[in-house]
């Protein structure tokens, strides 16, 4: 028999995984990354994950949001 401990690392990286929540973090995470992206690209130099996340939390976070059905 094949026993599992709640405590051992591999088990929370796994709850993790499968938690929409860290789900969701992930995915706002991948758009703010592309957004930094894209305006690094505009300016012709990179503009700092700083920057690039307070500008698409901003500009871009209620749409894309919503068009994930997510709630305030």
């Amino acid at each position: 028999m094949h026993c599992t401990h709640t405590s051992s690392p591999d088990n929370g990286s796994q709850l993790s995984k499968k938690s929409s929540l860290y789900r969701e973090f992930l995915a706002e995470r991948e758009e703010i990354l592309r957004h930094k992206w894209l305006e690094s690209e505009k300016v012709g130099h990179d503009i700092g994950f700083e920057r690039a996340l307070l500008d698409w939390i901003r500009n871009h976070r209620e749409k894309w949001r919503t068009s994930r059905g997510c709630k305030k």
